[in-house]
C-alpha cells in the first residue's frame, strides 16, 4: 500500500482516520470542544518552538534542513490531527468552513488593496 500523499487523499479519509484511530482507543469520552481547542493550541505552540527566536531567513533555512524536518512535519501533523478530531467532534465540514472563510477573507482583503501588503484589513 503506497502512503497517503496531499494530491491524492481527501479530507474526509483523513477524518475517517482520525476518527478510527480515537474509536479504537476509546478516547472519544476525553475529546470535547474545550479539550480538543487546548490540545490544539499545545501542539501549534510545540510547532511554533522550532522557530522561536529565529529570524524570518533563519526560519526558512530550519524548515529546509533534513534533521530537523520530521520533527517539525510530527508537529504540524500533530496539529492537523487535533483539527480534523475538533471537527469530527462537532460535527463541522472543514471543506465548507475553508471555503467560507476564503470567501470571507476575499472580500476583507481585495486584491487591489491587498497585494503585497501586510497590513489587517481594518488598515488598508
Amino acid at each position: 500500500m503506497t502512503p497517503p500523499v496531499d494530491s491524492a487523499t481527501t479530507v474526509a479519509a483523513l477524518k475517517a482516520r482520525v476518527l478510527a484511530f480515537v474509536r479504537e482507543r476509546d478516547w472519544e469520552q476525553f475529546h470535547n470542544p474545550k479539550n480538543l481547542s487546548m490540545a490544539l493550541a499545545a501542539e501549534a505552540g510545540e510547532l511554533m518552538e522550532h522557530f522561536l527566536w529565529a529570524t524570518p531567513e533563519a526560519s526558512q533555512a530550519i524548515a529546509a534542513d533534513p534533521a530537523k524536518r520530521a520533527k517539525i512535519a510530527d508537529e504540524l501533523a500533530d496539529v492537523v490531527i487535533y483539527a480534523l478530531e475538533f471537527a469530527n467532534i462537532t460535527g463541522l465540514d472543514v471543506a465548507s468552513a475553508i471555503d467560507a472563510k476564503m470567501a470571507a477573507n476575499a472580500r476583507k482583503y481585495p486584491v487591489e488593496k491587498a497585494k503585497g501588503r501586510s497590513e489587517k484589513y481594518t488598515e488598508l
